[in-house]
């Protein structure tokens, strides 16, 4: 039942994304393995979004995914992220007295990678739209160390990550998942085991940072003016980074952007069609909205929950006033409108 339930809430994300996003791309997924136990290890921009995301392009793979207490704080919000084998992790700011409930969350990751399952964390320890990788915290190197210590026959595997928007609070939006070089825990073993972390740390500093675009803390406004100046294309961390690292950002000359008057009239299209939805994410939701990270999180909560209920309610009442057929016209056009909207 529980492999039922996974398929089947992945399938309808996955569904649910495809029209919420311009473009998915998706690189090198098949980097992750099959049938080892693995760690993925990614950079964080985008709150829940970035769970969603792996969960549904991680190359088959059911995830489980460390996420931040503070919201498995509701009974019943908590009873359906655990169903989504999401692991609640206490940090500081949730009180001291709960980091020591950390000391089961490394043990049940230690129990879950030697028997071969796959988790997900962001190391970075915290979200952030800023277009740079922070300082990674040391908290994936003791599960890492924990379990080859518990279980030294372990093939731990790690996978870095690197998620790219091109601007992750708007709609419609596009993003990458560009999928590192699987690295063997086994080979960060030294005697030193202070060197090992170290090692780790600094190791996958580097791979995430390649894979995202990187744009250091020195310069950041001016350096990403320019990008945006130029209109580079964030979903190509490896070439922005290359741009960067050489210092030629000023001798490409800028480009203007086009405004598509057709894109515009299908959004307000969709706008119409979905009134209700729109108007309590506008002046309900919205509004609430604390952290810019949560944007796109919130947005996507109610394209899969208050649309789908509210395109429904549509279509039985056009139905039963006047036929199913006129009903069945009404979906199709939400449908296209939607299609368009996210793709033109």
């Amino acid at each position: 039942m529980k492999k039922i339930w996974l398929h089947t809430v992945r399938f309808y994300l996955r569904c649910a994304l495809y029209f919420y996003y311009k473009k998915v791309k998706v690189i090198n997924a098949k980097n992750i393995p099959k049938n080892k136990p693995l760690l993925l290890l990614s950079n964080h921009q985008n709150a829940l979004i970035d769970a969603l995301l792996i969960a549904v392009y991680g190359n088959g793979r059911f995830f489980y995914f460390l996420t931040r207490a503070s919201v498995f704080n509701k009974p019943l919000i908590a009873k359906i992220l655990k169903s989504l084998q999401m692991i609640p992790v206490y940090r500081v700011r949730d009180g001291w007295s709960t980091i020591s409930n950390n000391v089961e969350v490394f043990n049940t990751c230690s129990e879950l990678l030697h028997n071969n399952d796959a988790v997900s964390l962001f190391p970075e320890g915290n979200h952030s739209l800023k277009r740079t990788v922070r300082p990674l915290s040391k908290g994936f190197t003791r599960i890492v160390f924990e379990t080859l210590e518990k279980y030294p026959e372990t093939d731990l595997q790690i996978i870095p990550l690197g998620l790219n928007y091109e601007n992750a609070k708007n709609y419609p939006d596009s993003v990458s998942l560009n999928f590192g070089i699987t690295i063997s825990a086994k080979q960060f073993l030294f005697e030193d085991k202070h060197k090992s972390v170290l090692k780790l740390k600094t190791v996958l500093q580097e791979r995430i940072s390649q894979l995202t675009t990187h744009i250091p803390e020195d310069n950041y406004a001016v350096t990403l003016e320019k990008l945006k100046t130029i209109n580079v294309d964030f979903l190509q961390p490896e070439r922005i980074n290359s741009l960067i690292k050489d210092d030629c950002l000023d001798e490409i000359p800028p480009f203007k952007s086009k405004k598509s008057t057709l894109k515009k009239l299908f959004k307000t299209l969709l706008i119409f069609q979905l009134i209700v939805p729109f108007i309590v994410w506008q002046f309900l939701i919205k509004p609430k909205i604390k952290e810019a990270e949560f944007t796109a999180t919130f947005r996507f909560a109610v394209a899969i929950t208050l649309v789908p209920i509210w395109v429904f309610l549509v279509f039985c009442l056009l139905a039963a006033g006047f036929s199913i057929r006129i009903g069945l016209i009404y979906l199709i056009t939400v449908f296209l409108i939607a299609l368009l909207t996210s793709k033109i």
